[in-house]
Parts: structure tokens; sequence; C-alpha cells
């Protein structure tokens, strides 16, 4: 199964402007009760998926796999062999979801609406919100998530979660504005962009960019082999075997430098960074790390 990201066209800039209310409205429900276990890509950390499947409600738990991101035709049934044969799952299905229409089929949305467990696989994140935003099965998604369902992804799986979201398009070797393609994401990961493959694929550049712009939002970028498992009550802690990195701009002095062509050069005085090792915990409403009991240290 191959998880690749961006497509051959490129998208607009404008793409994120372009129909916000209609878009947002479809996801902009109250506080849910819902957990996100978000991997970044690379190997799926076992404790990650362990605690996927607890908070799903154990293996007779409904889990429902979205191999929508992916080209690959096996990929669905790669996810609901990997939940029965490794995690002892015993009711794992695979909504095959290429298109908008195929997420207004009743069937799909009653199944989503169901599951207390939901798994994005990884891909091209852009497929996933196209075929699902403002659908029956999207809006299916979004209650079982506020009434406490689980929703776990890797790679676009994990990009997609946050709104803005980034798509993977963009010029990656500057600092400058406009220079990443943001499209509508999902909204379950609130108050943040999130990046994935962060340091093994060196996307720095890129979620620095978008913060310098978004001050107001957090910029997480999950490593591979590593996870993010989000709270109901705002907090993350990291799971696996890298690093979590989170950029605040909040209140730091953002500077733009005009040039000829638009795309400003970005600079910043103040701005925190806080790289975040396996099992340490950060409140995203307090922006800040929660340091760990006297014992644990």
């Amino acid at each position: 199964m191959r998880e690749d990201e961006g497509m051959n066209a490129r998208r607009g800039f404008l793409a994120v402007t372009v129909g916000m209310l209609v878009v947002c409205g479809a996801f902009a429900t109250p506080p849910s009760k819902g957990h996100l276990i978000l991997i970044g890509g690379g190997e799926k950390p076992h404790e990650a998926l362990r605690k996927f499947v607890e908070l799903a409600g154990g293996p007779q738990a409904l889990i429902v796999a979205i191999p929508t991101a992916s080209s690959e035709p096996d990929t669905g049934a790669y996810y609901v062999k990997l939940f029965k044969e490794e995690y002892g799952c015993t009711n794992v299905v695979a909504l095959e979801i290429k298109s908008k229409a195929d997420a207004i089929r009743p069937d799909y949305a009653e199944v989503a609406g169901r599951a207390t467990g939901i798994f994005f696989g990884g891909g091209d994140q852009i497929r996933i919100t196209n075929a699902l935003l403002g659908t029956p099965v999207g809006a299916a998604i979004a209650d079982a998530f506020a009434r406490g369902a689980v929703i776990g992804g890797t790679s676009a799986g994990t990009a997609c979660q946050s709104d803005p979201m980034i798509t993977g398009e963009g010029d990656f070797k500057v600092i400058r504005a406009k220079s990443v393609e943001l499209w509508h994401g999902l909204g379950f990961f609130r108050g943040v962009v999130v990046d994935q493959h962060f340091i093994a694929r060196e996307r720095l550049n890129r979620l620095v960019s978008v913060i310098l712009e978004h001050p107001d939002l957090l910029g997480v970028g999950v490593d591979e082999d590593t996870a993010v498992w989000v709270r109901p009550d705002d907090t993350f802690q990291v799971l696996g075997r890298s690093c979590v990195m989170v950029l605040d701009a909040k209140g730091a002095e953002v500077n733009r430098q005009p040039v000829e062509t638009g795309l400003d050069l970005l600079g910043v005085h103040g701005m925190r960074v806080h790289i975040l090792l396996p099992g340490e915990i950060f409140d995203v409403a307090k922006r800040a790390v929660i340091p760990a009991p006297a014992a644990a240290r």
C-alpha cells in the first residue's frame, strides 16, 4: 500500500476562503466527547493503535476504516486485516468512499454513525475533504465524534483533521506568505494546524509559514512513527518513538518584507517552540506544556 501526498493538478490558494460558511457549517459542532489518535505517518506505533481500540470500546467495538485518501484499491482491506489480525478486533468494516456520490449513501452514513472507532488511512488528504465535507457520511462521523467515538488517522488521515488543512502543495523551501496551500479540513483537531512526517521530511518551513500568517492557531508537527492522543479537554499526549513540535506565534512580533511577486518574506521575533517527547502532554487551550508529576521525572 502506498501513502502518497499531493495531486498533479495545482489547486488555487483562494480555496480556503471559497464556500467558507457552507463548508464550515457542516462541521461546526459543539465541543465533542471524542478522542483523536493521530499518527504522523511511517510505522504505526502499537501503543497508539492499542489506545485507539481501547477508546473505541475494545476488540468487539464497531471500527470503520476510511481509505478515501489512497488511490490503492486494497487500502480498505489492508486496514480491516490490520485491526483484525494485530489487535483482535472482530467488527471492522471499510467504507469504500471515493467521491461525494459514495458519501451520500444512506447505508454508509448509517454505519459511520454507529461506529465507535473511525480510522482515516494515508494518501492525499484533499481526497478526504472533497469526498466528505457537506455529506451525510461526513455529518454522521461528526455526530459520532461528538457523542464520544474515537477518530484515528495516519499521514493524510492526520493532516485532514485540522481546519485549515495543509494540502501538500506549495513551495516548502522558503518561509514566505502564500507559499503553502491551505484547504478546508474536517476540523476535529481544534485550534491548530497539524502537519505530518514532520521531522523525517523536513517540513518545518511550511508549518512556520502557515503559523506566521495564522498566529491565532498553533502549529502541531507530528513526526513519523509517532502520534498525538488528543483528549476532549483540549490536551494531547505524545505516543510513539519520535517527537512532536509545537509552534506558537500568538503575541509574537511577525514581520513582512514585501516583494514584487506578493509572496512576502516572513519573519518573527519571540515565537515559542516546544519539542515534545513521548509521554509529554500539551494543553492546547492554555498553549503550555503540562509538567510531569515530580515522581515521574
